[in-house]
């Protein structure tokens, strides 16, 4: 919540929009329709929530052209009233500047090379060769291993690991426990026992990524891992060694990605979604939460492969019908053509 506040011609100003009503009314903070109070600002990005406007206690409301006149209150008018709340919560809620410095408890190698303004916190250790461009945070309990570049204004939250050789861009955001460069899963069976192949390649992410809490990213085995720039994924995701994540896709909690799997431009990948190895996804997919993906999409579209829910019985049921599915169709392939040879007999004792 902003103290001061800004005034509706102030935002409009900042932002852009068509501004309708009172321009000098001031707003403090961003709320929900429904949990509003004076001094607030809120949106409507989708029409079935209109008639929550007339109870709406407030202030002032971001609304679509099409609702233009849906209610009296001062209102800024957008395309994309869902996008534009976004960028004024950040305009209103600003991440907290970060002061230039070194922590006298921080570790850091004489081959470490750190721009002036790079802010590092208590306890972070960086390895030999590192290069921290300027404006980058490391917090607290970090580590930074040999060999990596972290891009300018990038913030590295506390207790994320970075392992050696690998490549961070300008501008990203990484939170609290995420490992990037970990070995990936790679083996070769001889003798019936497990030989470790060595994992040679790096992670690289480009600009403007952002990686939620306590997500890995393996580093490739011979080729690197690259997450594309603008990428955002979310909190506890696995991406295997090897895959390469395309520019603008979006990846919801608990996905995994599978080695070696390539996902296009501008996809959205929901929650606890499963992509196994080797796959390429097309640009502009949508796979739906939970659905199991085990071949290569090359049409954008929206995938989904679920079975509804079903009480333990029923379900078990269900997978007993399943199973039986391809017995069925041989029976049926039977009766069809005992059907067929059936009528040939009708037709030919009638001629």
């Amino acid at each position: 919540m902003t103290q001061t506040g800004y005034s509706l011609e102030d935002i409009v100003a900042e932002l852009g929009g068509e501004l309708v009503g009172d321009a000098d009314v001031r707003v403090y903070r961003m709320s929900s329709l429904a949990q509003a109070e004076a001094g607030h600002i809120t949106f409507v990005s989708n029409p079935k929530y209109l008639s929550q406007l007339a109870a709406t206690r407030a202030s002032a409301v971001i609304v679509a052209p099409a609702s233009r006149d849906a209610t009296a209150i001062p209102r800024i008018v957008t395309e994309n009233p869902y996008a534009y709340f976004a960028r004024l919560s950040g305009l209103m809620n600003p991440v907290p500047d970060a002061v230039a410095g070194i922590h006298a408890t921080a570790v850091i190698d004489d081959t470490a090379k750190l721009a002036p303004g790079c802010s590092v916190g208590p306890h972070v250790v960086i390895g030999k060769n590192a290069k921290l461009a300027e404006n980058v945070v490391i917090e607290a309990g970090s580590v930074i291993g040999e060999n990596v570049s972290i891009g300018t204004g990038s913030r590295i939250a506390a207790n994320v690991v970075i392992y050696h050789d690998c490549m961070i861009g300008n501008h990203c955001v990484i939170s609290s426990g995420t490992v990037i460069g970990a070995d990936g899963f790679g083996y070769a069976e001889e003798n019936r026992q497990w030989v470790k192949i060595p994992q040679i390649g790096r992670v690289v992410i480009e600009d403007h990524v952002e990686i939620g809490a306590n997500t890995t990213i393996d580093r490739g085995a011979l080729d690197d891992t690259v997450i594309g720039q603008g990428a955002k994924l979310d909190n506890l995701i696995q991406i295997g060694h090897n895959c390469r994540i395309g520019a603008h896709t979006v990846i919801a909690g608990c996905v995994g990605i599978a080695g070696s799997a390539r996902i296009g431009k501008h996809c959205k990948i929901g929650g606890a979604a499963m992509i196994l190895g080797h796959l390429e996804i097309a640009d502009d997919v949508t796979v739906s939460p939970g659905s199991m993906i085990t071949r290569s999409l090359s049409k954008a579209d929206t995938y989904t492969a679920l079975m509804p829910f079903q009480p333990h019985d029923e379900w078990l049921r269900t997978a007993a019908n399943v199973r039986r599915l391809g017995e069925m169709a041989d029976r049926i392939k039977h009766l069809e053509r005992s059907f067929a040879e059936m009528q040939d007999t009708q037709k030919n004792s009638k001629n």
